[in-house]
């Protein structure tokens, strides 16, 4: 019986996550010819097929580098 309920749960908690996860804001970006050009030969160089994911990536990578540095330490 605890199993049962338990995989409730766990079912719950996965469709709650699945909503809290899924992308709904849109950020439109603009490159310019070099920028696009640049972008196109990365991504048939390294065989990148979803490139909004690649540049999702690149920034929410950039943006956590910096948070991190940014961070107060204590000493």
């Amino acid at each position: 019986m605890a199993k049962k309920l338990s995989g409730i749960k766990t079912a719950e908690a996965d469709k709650e996550r699945r909503e809290r996860l899924k992308r709904v804001h849109r950020k439109t970006i603009m490159f310019n010819s070099d920028e696009q050009k640049m972008i196109e030969a990365f991504c048939k160089r390294y065989g990148v097929k979803n490139r909004a994911k690649m540049l999702r990536e690149a920034i929410m990578s950039t943006i956590l580098r910096q948070m991190e540095q940014d961070h107060p330490k204590l000493f």
